[in-house]
């Protein structure tokens, strides 16, 4: 069969190569319409009943990850001329396009109660104009009276305040909030230059948004880096500047395939398949590095373009099918998760491996086939011989030195299977981003004054006949009963409710005396009540964002049987976030809200925060099944092709040794299991087996040429596969180390461990591998027989002996004999 490819591919070259142009100009198209995603990542499904029930949430009561925390700690903004600046401030923000409602000191209104119309209004606590700073010290004393706002947007223990922004769903999840994120910076640069004081900001829309904005710049930094590292090896390896010139263009053609790939199916720049442009180069790279060898080496023997051309498809198209193959299955069984952002990363990265192979067994043939044949120095790495004593080396090691290989290969798994049992799964919702970082170090300062600002709901629904009974005095009792222990929570900031509203009622009526920030009594209620029925419900600060629903609206539904309660929450890892939510919140919550045989009462905690939970739960048993499939198929792919089990438990060794010793590692180090670290084992493990089919593959080719004699069979296969196990695993570190320069400590972990991991794989497959072949393998030989491992071509340096092609059935055209 790859006698005709290669037949094919040298006849039909042109048009071949006309049509990878035509498709790249189409996928080019396509590529350039590629979007960053700015959405929070879905790790839960949305058939999830607990996703159900958060998409519900969010057409009753609006977005719950909408706000924008600007928050500023320092004295001089209570002096009347920086008061009066931070006015400014938030009248500038509230004129961005994209800002639904801003809620500050400055522009904070009071409810005041108006007696001839029986009616509360919305009355702004600071005159328009401040004339003196007394007038200012006298409007604060208000200010701080009005209970409702109090520890939400000051601090009343140390005078820090906070800004509330909402934002607009649509602006939120769009490339919009780019520029919304720069007008609110630029507003606040305005700021601190006309007064000095420094400002922070945080809230999930502009923390996305500057991750975003930080996934594209390293994606471009790393695309560039890969092929810079990558093709400098490429150029020490074969001293020519053509060949690595080209080859990146090939490998150039595929990243413009993947970002069209993501373009095609909908998907969107994250910070995972952001990773895959480098990861196609690398990838890339070695099998650039393959074919090129193999071409020169043909040429070397032969010295004939046409024929050394011929023999790499012939030759080397099983060898790169397989190899590719073994990585795109890594990638491609993701697809068996339900976690958009793993599905959206293997789709694209396992399709667009196999494209690589495609393009480069036809480009790289073609191209090298118009171009003037290789000179006395390109061929001059052929003789490399730096690799030969070390590689000697570990051919006395492996046939004399056994049972040590056994001890330290045992002793290592003891070290990883123990570390592995300390390995933890934990993430933040504002995950990998450096402490040293401002993000974090603003982060950080609304935990310490404000407790956080990662939103937590609850919803309480009063399930009875009865008209209204979230007004009902006994269900208000034990709603502030719910509410005062969550504010005793350190890690939660005070709810906001409807009952916040109503106590700020009860104040209002009584002309804003504070000791009134209370639930009403009974008989309170009807009074209060008469001044609240009929009013335009009063949106300015409300949650909701300012829409037509208003504050009220925000927080209870039409029929009064369903309210919420809106806190803010530190980022404090999904472990404790867990225990909190499960071993804290929801029992006391079970005891508070009982039901009874009449009435019903049915409290859930949703929102961003529970969906992350269980998200972080959902990442890792998905990636523990992917990563299992991966072995079962790549095991099954390893039965096809030595149809021996014995042959198939002894390759697979080596490699789950590395991969042990990786887990092991990120246990001692406290490397926690999240996405970018849970794909090392995936991406790896496709990775590693590659060395170890075309060691078993040049160990088959021995066998058969020495009478069956294994320890000649192993020292063969050692010294001549190990060149390209070597080089390939020098290529493949140098390409995912450049990971470790990333801002993300995820994806610095992937880029450290991965790279640790295959040059683990590469001493395991040249050690351990060949030891155990010595001490199991029992070949014999059987008449007339045949597996598909003999068709592979393991060959890195020295001669090949199969059957050649038949050049006359080739028809080469004269007009580019001027270019060979």
């Amino acid at each position: 069969m790859w006698n005709r490819i290669a037949r094919f591919i040298i006849q039909y070259r042109l048009p071949l190569i006309v049509l990878i142009g035509l498709v790249t100009v189409v996928m080019g198209y396509y590529a350039s319409r590629v979007q960053m995603s700015y959405d929070f990542a879905r790790t839960v499904p949305l058939s999830d009943p607990d996703m159900i029930y958060l998409t519900k949430f969010k057409e009753q009561f609006g977005e719950d990850g909408n706000m924008i925390a600007v928050g500023v700690k320092d004295s001089n903004v209570y002096k009347l001329k920086n008061f009066e600046a931070f006015r400014t401030l938030s009248a500038d923000i509230k004129k961005i396009a994209g800002v639904n409602e801003v809620l500050s000191l400055p522009v904070m209104k009071m409810i005041v109660k108006d007696t001839a119309a029986q009616r509360f209004t919305l009355t702004p606590v600071f005159p328009e104009k401040l004339s003196s700073q007394a007038e200012l010290d006298t409007a604060l004393m208000v200010a701080y009276n009005q209970k409702v706002y109090m520890d939400r947007i000051v601090n009343t223990h140390n005078g820090a305040a906070m800004m509330l922004v909402w934002v607009q769903k649509e602006v939120m999840n769009s490339s919009r909030r780019e520029a919304l994120a720069q007008s609110l910076q630029e507003a606040g640069k305005r700021f601190h230059d006309n007064t000095g004081i420094e400002l922070h900001y945080a809230g999930l829309p502009f923390i996305r948004t500057l991750v975003a904005n930080e996934v594209k710049r390293e994606m471009q930094f790393f695309l560039y880096a890969s092929a810079i590292v990558t093709g400098l090896i490429m150029f020490l390896f074969f001293r020519s500047f053509r060949a690595v010139l080209f080859s990146m263009i090939i490998i150039g053609i595929v990243v413009v395939w993947t970002l069209g790939t993501l373009s095609l199916f909908g998907f969107k720049i994250t910070l995972l398949s952001g990773l895959i442009p480098p990861v196609i180069v690398t990838i890339g790279i070695t099998n650039a590095i393959y074919l090129l060898n193999k071409y020169h080496l043909e040429f070397a023997r032969t010295n004939n373009k046409i024929e050394a051309i011929a023999t790499v498809v012939q030759k080397m198209g099983l060898a790169t099918f397989l190899t590719n193959l073994t990585v795109a299955i890594g990638f491609l069984t993701l697809l068996s998760t339900d976690i958009i952002i793993l599905r959206e990363f293997g789709i694209v990265a396992g399709i667009n491996i196999m494209v690589l192979f495609l393009v480069s067994l036809v480009m790289i043939p073609s191209v090298f086939s118009w171009l003037p044949t290789p000179s006395e120095k390109h061929l001059r790495h052929l003789n490399f011989r730096m690799m030969g004593g070390f590689l000697k080396g570990i051919d006395v090691v492996v046939h004399r030195r056994r049972p040590l290989i056994y001890m330290v290969s045992m002793a290592f798994a003891i070290f990883s299977a123990y570390g592995m049992m300390q390995l933890r799964s934990v993430s933040y919702m504002v995950d990998d981003i450096p402490e040293e970082s401002q993000i974090k170090k603003d982060l950080h300062f609304f935990e310490a004054n404000f407790t956080g600002v990662m939103p937590l709901e609850i919803v309480v629904e009063f399930k009875t006949k009865r008209r209204r009974p979230v007004l009902d005095v006994k269900n208000l009792q034990k709603l502030e009963e719910f509410e005062n222990f969550l504010d005793s929570l350190p890690e939660v900031s005070r709810p906001v409710s409807v009952l916040s509203l109503i106590k700020a009622s009860k104040q209002a009526f009584y002309n804003g005396n504070p000791a009134r920030y209370a639930l009403p009594s009974k008989s309170e209620g009807a009074f209060i009540l008469r001044y609240m029925k009929g009013q335009t419900d009063p949106s300015a600060g409300g949650q909701g964002g300012g829409d037509s629903k208003g504050l009220f609206k925000s927080f209870v539904d039409s029929t009064f049987t369903k309210v919420r309660m809106s806190s803010q929450i530190a980022d404090v890892g999904s472990i404790r976030m867990d225990s909190l939510v499960h071993d804290v919140i929801e029992p006391r919550m079970r005891s508070i809200f009982v039901s009874t045989e009449k009435d019903s009462v049915v409290a859930t905690v949703t929102g961003s925060t529970k969906i992350f939970i269980k998200g972080n739960k959902f990442l890792v048993d998905n990636l523990r099944e992917s990563l299992l499939l991966a072995f079962i198929l790549i095991t099954l792919s390893m039965a096809i092709l030595f149809a021996n089990v014995r042959m198939i438990v002894i390759s697979l060794v080596p490699n789950l040794l590395a991969l042990m010793i990786t887990a092991g590692l990120m246990g001692y180090f406290d490397i926690p299991l999240k996405a970018s670290t849970a794909l090392i084992f995936s991406i790896t493990f496709g990775i590693s087996v590659d060395n170890s089919i075309r060691f078993l593959a040049k160990y088959r080719q021995e066998i058969l040429a020495n009478n069956f004699f294994i320890p000649v069979a192993v020292t063969d296969a050692i010294l001549e596969t190990g060149k390209s196990i070597m080089y390939t695993s020098i290529v493949l570190f140098a390409g995912f180390i450049i990971f470790t320069f990333s801002s993300f400590g995820g994806t610095i972990a992937l880029g450290l461990l991965t790279s640790v991991t295959l040059i683990i794989s590469m001493f395991t497959n040249l050690i351990l591998l060949p030891a155990l072949i010595l001490t199991f393998d029992k070949p014999k030989k059987k008449k007339g027989e045949h597996l598909p491992i003999d068709d592979f071509d393991s060959s890195f340096y020295g001669e090949s002996e199969d059957e050649e092609i038949d050049l006359d059935k080739i028809q080469i055209h004269n007009r580019h004999s001027a270019a060979e």
